[in-house]
């Protein structure tokens, strides 16, 4: 397999591995060491990856696997954002290779879907300074390339699929590389609003009746907007309600019309895919 290394941005370093157990793990004993801004890891297959909450996923070889650490001067809620930069990146990289019959849309908070199923998910984890200021953050990105895992809970797709061929993962994370420069560049000088247009521009489910489902609820309303710090802005029957962490998931219209904005569930099991 051919290193994108050469095709690089400036400011960036690369970590390859055939097999590791986490991509962020990796990057997070890196950047405990002290590795700049800019390090990647990128592995073709993963013993121990895992996505958000700890959740474990299948990491055969097939997919893209790749960590960037990051070392924002910003405080953590602006930090939180580069999530956001992130996805925006991965979708640049992507509209080319797979042209305008897939469309791409952004679901909330951390995922890029292919014509409704869940192609790639990002994951965002981060740690302090002594001064309670962002010491560094680490992005975990996934994409299915060549397969998707099957019997999960939010349905997953792959390019190949979706008749894609040909697309590599170090021709990917070499095009992620240079799309996420360029958006990071935007964030730092403009902020987040260009990023937030540009995000719900392709947003999944925005006007639309969706689920929330949280730590121990479920909401139901319409989603409304992406408020100034990326939280969900979600329209419930009781009122307007802002959301900074969940799970997001379509329901039809006439479903939220009969159900309550609120439920208890029992803790599903995993989709087992970042």
């Amino acid at each position: 397999m051919s290193e994108p290394g050469s095709a690089l941005p400036e400011g960036f370093s690369l970590h390859h591995y055939a097999t590791i157990g986490s991509t962020n793990d990796e990057a997070k004993a890196l950047a405990r060491a002290g590795a700049a801004d800019g390090t990647l890891v990128w592995a073709d297959e993963q013993a121990a990856g895992r996505g958000r909450r700890g959740r474990l996923w299948r990491s055969p070889p097939g997919k893209l696997y790749l960590s960037l650490v990051l070392r924002p001067d910003a405080a953590p809620p602006r930090a939180a954002q580069l999530g956001f930069v992130a996805a925006l990146g991965l979708g640049d990289a992507l509209r080319p290779l797979v042209g305008p019959a897939l469309p791409l849309r952004y679901k909330w908070p951390n995922d890029l879907l292919a014509d409704g199923r869940k192609l790639a998910g990002i994951l965002l984890e981060s740690e302090t300074s002594a001064n309670d200021g962002v010491d560094f953050v680490v992005i975990g990105i996934g994409v299915n390339i060549v397969f998707a895992p099957e019997d999960v809970e939010f349905p997953a797709t792959s390019l190949t699929a979706n008749g894609i061929a040909g697309v590599t993962p170090p021709m990917l994370l070499a095009g992620f590389a240079r799309h996420f420069a360029d958006w990071a560049v935007r964030w730092r000088e403009e902020g987040f609003a260009p990023v937030r247009e540009a995000w719900l521009a392709a947003a999944s489910g925005l006007g639309e009746s969706i689920r929330v489902r949280l730590e121990r609820d479920t909401l139901v309303g319409r989603f409304h907007d992406l408020d100034d710090d990326g939280a969900l802005v979600l329209d419930c029957l009781e009122g307007r309600r802002r959301i900074a962490a969940g799970d997001v998931f379509p329901i039809e219209t006439a479903e939220a019309a009969v159900r309550p904005s609120r439920r208890r569930f029992a803790p599903p099991q995993d989709d087992g895919n970042l």
